[in-house]
């Protein structure tokens, strides 16, 4: 076990702080899951970059890193529909491409092929983990007369929703191009 490994795992056991940050109400209960969401996502980038650093990229942490952070943004979109802050069609879009492009990814990498990541893929996690935050922050009491929290909010989600689409699309394009010149 290194420490990127272990950042992960720790990345995973916020996850279901995150829920009852959200899900039990309470004074500042949003507040505290904002801040609990974005501690966590930042771990991510931390992970990542003390695993390139030290030379400690490992089989595990290939594994589990995504999976932390595909658990921590599952969590808080259903979350959010639960509470009615956010429609389940928005959670089903993003959950559903995350699974469909690991599982494409992972039928890639049994044929020797790498997708790496891109940077509409990158760009799709900064706006997904920005709109979760703000929709977030925008639930609470304490910041109501923020008015134009909601908006941005919601704006970024949208972003985060396209980006979304058109990374899934970029993939898929990205692997039947990969395919096709590993078998012509």
């Amino acid at each position: 076990m290194n420490w990127p490994n272990t950042i992960s795992l720790f990345r995973i056991s916020l996850a279901p702080l995150l829920l009852v940050a959200l899900l039990v109400r309470m004074p500042m209960s949003d507040l505290i899951a904002a801040a609990l969401f974005i501690f966590a996502s930042a771990t991510d980038g931390v992970d990542g970059y003390l695993a390139r650093r030290l030379k400690q990229v490992t089989r595990f942490g290939k594994l589990i890193d995504p999976v932390a952070d595909k658990l921590l943004i599952a969590a808080a979109l259903l979350a959010l529909v639960q509470l009615g802050r956010l429609p389940a069609w928005v959670a089903l879009v993003i959950i559903g491409r995350e699974l469909a492009i690991t599982g494409l990814r992972s039928v890639a990498a049994a044929e020797g092929l790498v997708i790496p990541a891109s940077a509409w893929g990158k760009a799709k996690t900064v706006f997904q983990i920005a709109g979760i935050a703000g929709i977030i922050l925008a639930g609470s009491r304490l910041l109501h007369g923020f008015y134009w929290l909601t908006p941005l909010a919601w704006a970024v989600m949208w972003v985060a929703v396209v980006l979304t689409i058109y990374s899934g699309m970029e993939y898929v394009y990205r692997y039947w191009r990969s395919a096709r010149a590993e078998g012509a």
